[in-house]
């Protein structure tokens, strides 16, 4: 059963920072202006968008490989929250309702992660068992 379970929380490791990898490597190449503008259009400081990409792409990738996994994931947790408030709280524009959801869902995920930890099949086991 232990087998299933680590198995299952690798899958899910493998699944959840997808988002994040994709959204973060986007950002880096034509869409960094783009998104810049549209956080200082919803009064979010320029400045942080490269930590955003830090968040998303290198988050992800941590994530992904089970590195840093609780603290990465605490992190996800704080930055999706702050995204579903600041930028899709207004429910009567778009997919913002949607969206807003979206990014709960996405906080709900890490927070189980945070608590869960990273399974067998990651680098934080592999450097936990070292030590």
């Amino acid at each position: 059963m232990k087998n299933i379970e680590n198995i299952t929380i690798l899958v899910a490791r493998i699944l959840m920072p997808l988002l994040f990898i994709f959204a973060g490597y986007g950002k880096l190449g034509s869409g960094y202006i783009e998104t810049q503008q549209y956080m200082q259009a919803m009064g979010v400081p320029a400045f942080l968008l490269p930590l955003t990409i830090l968040l998303e792409f290198g988050g992800g990738i941590a994530i992904l490989f089970g590195f840093l996994t609780r603290t990465t994931a605490i992190f996800t947790v704080a930055f999706s929250l702050l995204t579903a408030f600041i930028f899709h709280f207004n429910f009567a524009e778009g997919d913002n309702q949607l969206m807003f959801l979206k990014d709960l869902s996405i906080a709900g995920g890490y927070m189980l992660l945070a608590i869960l930890g990273p399974g067998k099949f990651s680098i934080d086991h592999w450097l936990n068992k070292k030590w």
